[in-house]
């Protein structure tokens, strides 16, 4: 069953359905939405990896552009994104190289005009920067590092939020991802920075989720755990940026195999960077 409340749809767990996305949605019995992205721009920060190992940003955008997306790589380092855009070709995808800074306001802004400029609009975004420094609990972290952490964890998937809704609602919607952590027992491991950020960018997700709904934008959330889903983690983005996930917004999808180590024939490419970063 689903109610209507100030405009918005609520289904019965108490999701909120952003009103325009229903009005479009199938009714129940015709076939799945598809997965492909047939063009769509998605903006994935934290684009490149170490080497030539698999990270989360890395996997999103190989397949995105796998499945027909036109993927701005935002990467600090110009060349681990140019890596990842050697990959996406390789596979007959197309992609751009942006270096930026997306703890910094004029670095996104800047980031995500060219987008525009170069492809047109902005559908899809993966706010997936992240570290896990500094070190230390209350009483001996830093600050000042404190400060860096927080703005390179939160702010940043605010800020390229900011800068890419506004494109996303005059197109009639659009579909974002914030890559949190799912990594540690509660209370996270002796870093008090990286368990904090991580559960506010889960914050940050489920309140965006409610105050663009209604404009056609869903907001989620992906929390990998372990050293070795890359993919798995590709995967899940993909799938909440999809068509196929018009009924999702607001949720924390977990990624982690349980807690457990990875199933028998899982694929064992080398450590991941669990952020992305």
């Amino acid at each position: 069953m689903v109610w209507m409340v100030n405009d918005v749809l609520f289904n019965g767990a108490g999701r909120l359905i952003p009103h325009r996305m229903a009005e479009e949605l199938p009714m129940p019995g015709s076939p799945p939405r598809s997965a492909r992205f047939d063009g769509r721009v998605v903006v994935v920060s934290g684009a490149g990896s170490r080497d030539e190992r698999i990270g989360n940003g890395r996997a999103a955008a190989i397949l995105l552009a796998s499945a027909g997306a036109r993927v701005a790589l935002l990467d600090r380092d110009r060349d681990r994104a140019q890596s990842t855009a050697r990959m996406v070709a390789g596979g007959g995808g197309t992609s751009i190289v942006l270096e930026a800074d997306v703890s910094e306001p004029d670095c996104c802004e800047a980031a995500v005009k060219e987008v525009v400029a170069q492809f047109g609009s902005v559908y899809g975004l993966v706010n997936n920067v992240g570290i896990s420094s500094p070190p230390g609990t209350a009483v001996d972290v830093d600050p000042d590092e404190w400060d860096l952490g927080m703005r390179v964890n939160v702010k940043s998937m605010m800020l390229l939020s900011k800068y890419c809704l506004p494109h996303m609602i005059a197109a009639g919607g659009g579909s974002i991802v914030n890559v949190s952590s799912g990594a540690g027992p509660p209370g996270g491991p002796p870093s008090l920075l990286h368990p904090t950020a991580k559960a506010a960018v889960i914050g940050l997700t489920q309140a965006m989720a409610r105050q663009h709904g209604r404009s056609g934008v869903r907001v989620n959330c992906v929390a990998p755990a372990g050293e070795r889903g890359g993919w798995d983690t590709g995967h899940a983005v993909r799938f909440l940026l999809s068509d196929e996930a018009r009924w999702i917004t607001g949720v924390v999808f977990p990624v982690g195999a349980g807690g457990l180590s990875p199933p028998p024939g899982a694929p064992q490419d080398g450590p991941v960077q669990p952020d992305g970063a």
